[in-house]
């Protein structure tokens, strides 16, 4: 008769690795892809009022944003509107620098295209925009060659009168 012999050593085969750095790689590629990087984070309340007329701009790398509004409820600021350039609240002479330093970012060839976008809530007084408007036309920062006013407002689509609601 014969018998079975046993093999003591019954270990498992070992997991092969060989795909994992492709997985690893993929994952990255994905979130490179899907993520959406955030350029400003919001200070002030800022609901945008609705226009019919609406432009939509082709190259936003070349838009300076200014926000005016007032301050959001977790800052406890007050319920004056302010200006928010870039991620930090600033004063009307603060434009001048802000437009400057904008200008000193881009190349030069690009220079002459910048836009200039404000971003106003809808209950701002137009007083403070007024003097936004005061401050870029001393920097000449209104002054575009593609747009024939040289401003941009930034606004939702639809009718002038939800604005009213």
């Amino acid at each position: 008769m014969t018998t079975f012999k046993t093999k003591k050593n019954n270990r498992l085969p070992e997991i092969s690795t060989a795909s994992l750095p492709d997985i690893v790689f993929m994952l990255l590629f994905f979130f490179m892809v899907a993520t959406v990087m955030r350029k400003d984070v919001l200070l002030i309340e800022n609901e945008l009022p609705y226009a019919n007329q609406v432009e939509k701009l082709d190259k936003k790398d070349l838009v300076m944003n200014i926000y005016a509004g007032t301050p959001s409820s977790r800052y406890k600021l007050g319920s004056e509107a302010r200006i928010q350039l870039n991620d930090k609240f600033a004063n009307i002479s603060d434009i001048k620098s802000f437009v400057l330093e904008e200008r000193k970012l881009r190349i030069e060839a690009l220079r002459p295209f910048l836009i200039t976008s404000l971003k106003v809530d809808k209950n701002t007084k137009m007083g403070l925009v007024g003097d936004i408007k005061q401050e870029l036309r001393a920097v000449n920062a209104l002054k575009i060659p593609a747009c024939r006013t040289g401003r941009y407002y930034t606004t939702k689509v639809g009718e002038a009168m939800d604005n009213l609601n």
